[in-house]
């Protein structure tokens, strides 16, 4: 299997490396350029034509929303995975109209970097929790939280990401930290951690409670569950 070719769009030099430094960690994904404005990636674009391309638009002077409407319009194969600090809402919203596929801040683990990569290459979507609650408040504005609850929104509680409640989902089936590991292209250990999380952002104490928990809420069917 080949892997992910990825370019790497930030005007900041310290962020594409430490980004090149931590994909190229795993051996599923490849770094092939870098870019540290428009013009740059545009043409990387045309030469390279990557799987990948991770940008951050929040950046005067060398990206912006206007970047990515462009690189749509030129490149409409291209799939992008943003990785911005950028809170203003009404932007993020723009940004996702654009057809981004991935969303994630600065500050997401590596298991969340790599998820987002995988599924952007596939042409699927994956955003990270803060990007999520900014949607559910969207379309929910009745549920809007008070200002001062907004910015302690962050990218790891409640409610659980959409890899947890595979995991979740998993857990349900019967499998085993090993099995679920297996199926995902995980390591034991990852599983092991995003359980370990589940349990403390859900106030859970063991599987059986979970399982209730994923039930009750509609995440698993208890039909499906083994007896």
């Amino acid at each position: 299997m080949n892997a992910i070719s990825i370019v790497i769009a930030d005007a900041q030099h310290l962020i594409r490396a430490g980004l090149r430094h931590l994909v190229s960690q795993d051996g599923r994904f490849q770094v092939i350029g870098e870019a540290s404005d428009e013009d740059d990636l545009r043409q990387k674009l045309s030469a390279l034509q990557p799987d990948v391309v991770i940008l951050d638009y929040d950046q005067e002077g060398a990206f912006s929303i206007s970047t990515i409407n462009r690189l749509k319009k030129q490149h409409p194969n291209v799939r992008i995975m943003v990785m911005s600090d950028d809170d203003e809402k009404e932007r993020i919203y723009k940004v996702l109209q654009l057809g981004v596929n991935g969303f994630l801040t600065k500050g997401c683990g590596e298991e969340e970097v790599f998820d987002a990569i995988k599924a952007t290459a596939k042409g699927e979507k994956l955003f990270c929790t803060r990007v999520l609650d900014y949607l559910l408040e969207k379309s929910f504005p009745e549920q809007q939280q008070k200002p001062a609850e907004r910015e302690s929104v962050s990218c790891g509680p409640t409610p659980l990401s959409p890899r947890e409640i595979e995991i979740v989902r998993h857990i349900a089936r019967g499998l085993i930290a090993k099995e679920i590991a297996s199926e995902l292209n995980l390591s034991t250990h990852t599983i092991y951690t995003h359980r370990k999380n589940i349990m403390k952002k859900l106030n859970l104490s063991s599987a059986s409670e979970l399982i209730l928990y994923a039930v009750d809420i509609g995440i698993v069917d208890g039909r499906q569950i083994p007896s």
